[in-house]
């Protein structure tokens, strides 16, 4: 009886882990790299359009 209850507790702190900490890092370490992809995107369009007009 005592694993039982064990085992229960254990997977409440588990999906209380997992909820709180885990996932919410997850999406921002998301957004973060949305960001810096998007940001990287830009740049790589300002430098081909700068490079590609004619300085002759």
């Amino acid at each position: 009886m005592g694993r039982i209850v064990a085992m229960a507790l254990g997977t409440v702190a588990a999906a209380f882990v997992l909820f709180n900490f885990i996932l919410p890092m997850v999406t921002m370490l998301f957004k973060v790299a949305l960001v810096i992809g998007v940001i990287a995107l830009v740049v790589f369009i300002a430098v081909r359009v700068i490079s590609g007009s004619p300085s002759r």
